[in-house]
């Protein structure tokens, strides 16, 4: 099972159900063909076009501005971080699912900071990855379970002195921050909080905005390397 880590913009609980464009980018066609069968199966997604290379893909998003991109790492020439680097300045609406067969937090870390939107290997069942794409869809990030804590414990032991929260945040603007990492959804952050959908609404985009950064994983990554958080933090007890 993947692990929902934060939503990616604020914007509303509720979408009308609507069908996700996908751009599939990996240099085996034998992949591309598998994944491609398993969402055509699905009435709400549809495959827009296919490349098999970092450059291609840049190109095909560039042209079709697709919902999503599910991107390998490793291509000829341009691979799947720089792609998705470029993606997200050309098409910053186009989330960017990276599906691989590498594990290493290294390249967890450079994708997300490339501006990646979830992270899987390409050992998880079909249905998963059907559920990654309608929740980044929705925007959402998606993360392997497998890499979750590699990569926040990689980040805690390489994270600046402890900054207190006070220093940027306000105390419920922490609190809504801490409550995102454990990768809650707006309206369960709204109710453990006793706040309306709204006004989590108006602290994230607070927090974005003191932080310099556009999503949760964003803030979360950033947070973790200032010790505004630890890795226990990320952790949902109830």
């Amino acid at each position: 099972m993947t692990t929902q880590i934060a939503p990616g913009a604020v914007n509303g609980e509720h979408e009308e159900q609507r069908v996700i464009r996908v751009l599939l980018a990996d240099d085996h066609a034998l992949v591309r063909e598998g994944t491609r069968r398993l969402l055509e199966a699905e009435s709400d997604v549809e495959v827009v076009a296919e490349a098999a290379s970092g450059e291609e893909a840049v190109e095909a998003a560039r042209r079709l501005n697709p919902d999503i991109a599910i991107m390998d790492i490793a291509m000829p020439g341009m691979g799947g971080i720089e792609a998705t680097r470029q993606i997200k300045a050309y098409c910053p609406k186009t989330a960017v699912l990276v599906l691989s067969a590498y594990d290493d937090e290294q390249y967890l870390i450079a994708l997300l900071e490339a501006g990646a939107a979830g992270f899987l290997l390409k050992n998880v069942h079909g249905q998963e990855l059907v559920n990654a794409i309608r929740s980044v869809a929705r925007g959402e990030s998606v993360l392997q379970p497998s890499l979750t804590e590699k990569m926040m414990r990689r980040l805690t032991n390489r994270s600046h002195p402890a900054q207190r929260s006070s220093d940027l945040l306000s105390e419920r603007e922490f609190d809504v921050l801490r409550l995102a990492a454990r990768g809650l959804p707006n309206k369960e952050i709204a109710r453990r909080l006793g706040l309306s959908i709204r006004t989590v609404h108006s602290h994230l985009a607070n927090i974005f905005q003191k932080m310099q950064v556009g999503s949760r994983t964003e803030a979360v990554l950033q947070a973790l390397r200032r010790g505004m958080i630890s890795l226990q933090d990320t952790y949902d007890t109830q």
